[in-house]
């Protein structure tokens, strides 16, 4: 179980430094407008199909996946001309309810995480 959640967290770094990789050759590009799952597809298309399998000489961290991600990147994000405002609430009537309680309340959540011969 523990190994899983480690190989997940692994490959994410992995893929994140792919895409950090791609935007160091073109400084022109920011690392935002690049997108997560173009590098997970490309990833996972790579290790189904094995294609550019590791042959002994220096390896190229962005390779196929910096390629993919720099052949569609994303739109650049518009400039903020406002400032973050709160909106306002998505009823312009009050609730209809008399005693309503907008309080929030502490909550406990619990996991146990068992072993997989654990009959419970």
């Amino acid at each position: 179980m523990f190994q899983q959640i480690w190989a997940l967290l692994t490959c994410y770094q992995v893929l994140r430094t792919a895409m950090t990789g791609a935007t160091l050759q073109h400084p022109g590009i920011d690392p935002d407008r690049l997108s997560f799952t173009i590098a997970l597809d490309t990833a996972h298309d790579q290790v189904v199909q094995a294609r550019g399998t590791f042959t002994g000489g220096t390896t190229n961290l962005v390779g196929a996946i910096g390629a993919a991600l720099l052949a569609e990147p994303m739109p650049a994000r518009r400039i903020r001309t406002r400032l973050r405002v709160v909106k306002r609430a998505i009823s312009m009537f009050r609730a209809k309810a008399r005693n309503i309680e907008y309080q929030t309340h502490p909550a406990t959540l619990t996991t146990k995480i068992l072993p997989p011969n654990h009959s419970p």
